[in-house]
């Protein structure tokens, strides 16, 4: 019996000693996109920092495609033991669960929240030759031409088409949706004139915003972006409440051990509190946050429900 209760607090000891020394080897970040775009850029900064506060290696791993399903399922299944980590997003994580019929992953079971990092708000932007200049004019004239005015988006599903969605239904329009394969061909048309809006990216439009080939006339996000001071929110044009601001954070593998977790995000306040790396994302639209795992927790549980009633408002599914 005695020995019993010897063995046990080694092995407990033994345990709390690992965590306090994590990490003692490489962390993988695996990201949910192709390298190049705006996220890898974020989570390149991310690993950066987190390298040099942890004093490990943080290798970005990018698994683009099928909607983040195969990054987020590869952390999912992977170690609890905190050196598998997802860049996780609003999509992976709150709004897959209510377009794909069935998910390998559980969003909530299967992950332990490290803590938020980045808020990218979209931008409603109009081609320039549309008679609209705030967003009050072009309620007014969506009304007037019922299910004529086209907005686009990144794909059927996509949070610009499904901040579109949201915003037909509380604005009480109808407008066209027109699905592209990513953000570039959707540039193009609406430089071309061959589509009326869209809700995207700040990063995409900014030249063409600068330029005035087309007209931003609000953000998606409760609060103004950085980079664009002067264009107010759509909740203050009108649209009391609305909030679409795609969010990104860190994510362990479910019952990874809450020391770890703790260590981890101490290392992401640190990283995303840094002046320099502030600047270079607030230049790209991008606000940087960070969180207490607590809090990303309760925003997942809150941000579950509110997509999957605008998915089911708006038709969308991905087979």
């Amino acid at each position: 019996m005695i020995l019993h209760a010897l063995m046990l607090v080694a092995a407990v000891t033994g345990v709390s000693h690992a965590h306090a020394e994590f990490p003692q080897k490489p962390l993988r970040l695996i990201v949910p996109f192709t390298a190049g775009g705006a996220a890898d850029i974020m989570a390149r900064g991310l690993a950066k920092g987190l390298q040099a506060d942890l004093g490990q290696q943080v290798i970005v791993d990018n698994r683009g495609g099928a909607g983040g399903i195969s990054a987020a399922d590869a952390v999912a299944k992977a170690p609890a033991d905190g050196y598998t980590l997802l860049f996780g997003t609003m999509g992976t994580q709150a709004i897959n669960p209510a377009l794909y019929r069935q998910l390998p992953y559980d969003p909530v079971r299967d992950f332990a929240p490290v803590g938020l990092t980045h808020l990218t708000p979209r931008v409603l932007v109009v081609d320039a030759r549309l008679p609209v200049t705030n967003v009050a004019e072009l309620i007014a004239l969506a009304k007037k031409k019922p299910g004529s005015l086209t907005y686009g988006s990144a794909g059927s599903g996509s949070s610009g088409h499904l901040s579109g969605a949201l915003f037909e239904s509380m604005a009480g329009v109808r407008l066209l949706h027109v699905p592209y394969k990513g953000s570039a061909p959707l540039l193009t048309d609406l430089l071309g004139g061959r589509i009326d809006m869209a809700f995207d990216s700040y990063t995409v439009y900014a030249p063409h915003i600068q330029t005035g080939r087309v007209r931003a006339l609000a953000v998606t996000s409760i609060k103004r972006m950085g980079a664009l001071p002067d264009v107010p929110t759509l909740s203050e044009s009108g649209l009391a409440g609305y909030d679409v601001s795609n969010w990104l954070g860190v994510f362990a593998p479910g019952k990874t051990a809450p020391a770890i977790i703790a260590r981890l995000n101490a290392a992401l306040v640190h990283t995303m509190a840094d002046p320099a790396l502030r600047r270079q994302l607030t230049a790209l639209g991008i606000e940087p946050e960070s969180s207490s795992p607590e809090a990303l927790a309760a925003l997942l549980r809150t941000d579950i429900p509110k997509w999957a009633e605008i998915v089911k408002r708006s038709g969308a599914s991905v087979e």
